[in-house]
């Protein structure tokens, strides 16, 4: 289920509100800061050190990423990917914790007021694996801000699975784009699969986010609809169209206006494709090493 406060990659609950009423927003920008700041905690952050619920005691917030380069990277990337969906950036963070720096393995989106959290330690593990795979997980979690700013997803179930699907088709639909990304698939693929292999299979939780074989179907789903322009609203009603197809193999809505005779031969001939990674026919190896 939607919740109304945040949406995790990795955690799906509802965020609690700070328990300081000082500003730990403070240090938040959306573009790259021109003058990074110390990742050693300013007198702020220790007095605002209590991030919420959701992160370590000792964690706290700051504007810069491991170095000046991946620093500018990411804010780079936040107004990139906002852009794409003709949406202003959201403030984004970096959480540190040099106490427990394995707690910051995680990212988050938050509705009220709209931000998102960004951990050093899945940023590391990501950045391991390529440039890429921090700007996908970045480019999921903006997926989420446009569920709250458009009321998405359009379809929904007992489980925190339909936002998730979502949100993997939004990050493979910046991932394609020209104006995005600009990926090949060669280096799109293994960075999906950094993270979307933690898809679970506990299919009866509110917080499931869908198994991974259904996490890179829409990812590639995603991708494939990023051969078009589409807003955020549009994305929704074409995604759902083509994905309730791909897990019945029967539609399940009438075909949205915004689905053009040219798409829908597109997509049509992908369907194949889609339902055996969907089945898990095609696994992870295989998903990594498909066409463009």
């Amino acid at each position: 289920m939607k919740t109304t406060k945040k949406t995790a990659l990795l955690v799906s609950a509802m965020a609690l509100g700070m328990l300081f009423s000082c500003n730990k927003d403070e240090n938040t920008a959306s573009t790259a800061p021109s003058n990074l700041v110390t990742l050693q905690p300013t007198e702020l952050n220790k007095e605002c050190s209590y991030v919420d619920s959701y992160w370590s005691s000792t964690a706290f917030l700051n504007t810069t990423i491991i170095n000046t380069t991946q620093t500018n990277f990411i804010y780079g990337q936040n107004t990139k990917i906002a852009s794409v969906f003709g949406r202003p950036s959201v403030p984004l963070s970096i959480v540190h914790d040099n106490s427990n720096p394995n707690s910051t393995y995680n990212a988050i989106s938050y509705s009220s007021p709209k931000k998102i959290y960004f951990g050093e330690a899945i940023y590391k593990a990501a950045l391991a694996k390529g440039q890429i795979v921090p700007a996908m997980i970045l480019a999921h979690e903006f997926g989420h801000q446009l569920q709250y700013t458009y009321g998405l997803p359009s379809v929904h179930e007992n489980t925190a699975r339909p936002n998730e699907l979502e949100a993997d088709g939004f990050a493979g639909y910046y991932m394609r784009k020209p104006t995005g990304y600009n990926a090949t698939w060669a280096a799109a693929g293994p960075a999906f699969e950094f993270a979307y292999a933690i898809g679970d299979y506990s299919t009866t939780s509110a917080g499931h986010h869908g198994t991974p074989p259904q996490r890179r179907s829409a990812t590639r789903l995603g991708w494939y609809l990023g051969e078009y322009n589409l807003t955020a609203t549009s994305f929704d009603s074409n995604f759902f169209y083509y994905y309730n197809n791909v897990l019945s193999g029967a539609y399940k809505t009438a075909r949205p206006s915004t689905v053009t005779p040219e798409m829908d031969a597109f997509i049509t001939s992908k369907m194949d494709e889609l339902r055996k990674i969907n089945s898990g026919e095609i696994d992870g190896t295989e998903f990594g090493q498909l066409n463009d």
